[in-house]
């Protein structure tokens, strides 16, 4: 907008002030409109990013014994689970691992293999097709915080066609049961959208740098104003977090079809942030799923080095981490795809509905 200002009769200090109202206005109408971001629930209120565009997460460096969080935007963070099989490998050194960022080697800064403390969101479906396996979902769900390190942290999401938290971060295990006992289950799943606005909170609000959503579903997405490549983009845009899916999606409630769709949604939003998606056969087979997620959670290896690439540089960067291990057979590293380089940080704000 430009904004003309015309002198003929008045004085230089006049002139001057006039000039500086008329450059204040311009940032008020000039600001762009942006689409509001996903949002979550908090006691009936809503709780959304302002920002269109997910925040970035400040990442991790090495210090002493552990890591601590720092603004170094050029850093790039990756949380890595080894297998030989099914096995999980534990003892690999930082020269095992190898990592290239758009087939460019890139050269690790630091590396941890400790049971780092994590922020998890849990994120239920509460849709009306599980309101018979909200009782074992909620056990195994329990189960799951109280098999993880004690200092990790986690919030409550029950979504339908809307997500709410039903209990904010805590480490406390008898707050995380009555948050999973806001059992209303009605609705549609708008599963793409709770993920997203899971992440944002998570990168917003967690006091861990390590971060892991969990998925807990037995449907496909039929309310999202998201589709599943934009949430999976969004995501990757937080580099972050790892998402383990959990899909129940036996019984007869679903069509081969609508199965079809589910299985594929589940695996790729796990696959490309370097989780694993689960799909049991029976109600019975959770408990043990969940087992699986804590030990995989806590035997992860996590790889920091600075990209080759400049941070002003757009685009998705595809990394890829591979390892060896003298005597071992094959080894298969799963971490997430890639990442987008992002810089800016946004922060939640609290309005009425």
């Amino acid at each position: 907008m430009l904004v003309r200002v015309t002198m003929r009769h008045c004085n230089n200090a006049i002139f001057v002030l006039l000039l500086a109202a008329a450059a204040l206005a311009l940032p008020a109408q000039q600001a762009p409109t942006q689409a509001q971001a996903p949002s979550l629930t908090v006691d009936r209120d809503p709780v959304r990013s302002p920002d269109g565009e997910p925040p970035a997460p400040p990442p991790l460096t090495k210090q002493g014994g552990g890591y601590v969080l720092h603004t170094d935007v050029e850093e790039v963070l990756l949380n890595c689970t080894v297998l030989e099989g099914n096995r999980l490998v534990p003892d690999l050194k930082k020269e095992n691992f190898q990592v290239t960022e758009d087939g460019v080697k890139q050269k690790l800064i630091s590396f941890q293999h400790t049971d780092l403390p994590v922020s998890i969101a849990m994120v239920v479906d509460n849709s009306g097709s599980m309101a018979r396996k909200r009782s074992s979902v909620n056990k195994s769900a329990l189960d799951l915080i109280q098999a993880s390190n004690p200092q990790d942290e986690a919030f409550v999401v029950n979504f339908t066609d809307e997500a709410f938290i039903d209990q904010d971060f805590t480490s406390d295990v008898a707050k995380l049961r009555d948050g999973l006992s806001h059992i209303e289950s009605h609705g549609g799943t708008a599963l793409y959208d709770a993920v997203v606005a899971s992440a944002d909170k998570l990168v917003t609000d967690a006091k861990r740098p390590k971060q892991v959503l969990i998925l807990i579903t037995d449907g496909e997405d039929n309310a999202s104003t998201l589709n599943l490549e934009q949430t999976i983009r969004r995501v990757q845009q937080l580099s972050g977090p790892v998402i383990y899916s959990i899909g129940l999606l036996f019984g007869d409630e679903m069509s081969r079809s609508e199965v079809k769709h589910a299985h594929r949604a589940l695996e790729m939003l796990s696959t490309e942030t370097g989780g694993i998606a689960f799909f049991p056969k029976n109600i019975e087979q959770i408990d043990q799923i969940a087992a699986e997620v804590a030990r995989d959670i806590r035997n992860q290896y996590t790889l920091g080095y600075h990209s080759t690439k400049p941070t002003t540089e757009p685009g998705f960067r595809r990394v890829q981490v591979t390892a060896e291990g003298k005597g071992q057979g094959k080894l298969i590293v799963r971490t997430r795809t890639g990442y987008f380089p992002v810089v800016h940080v946004s922060s939640h704000t609290v309005a009425p509905r």
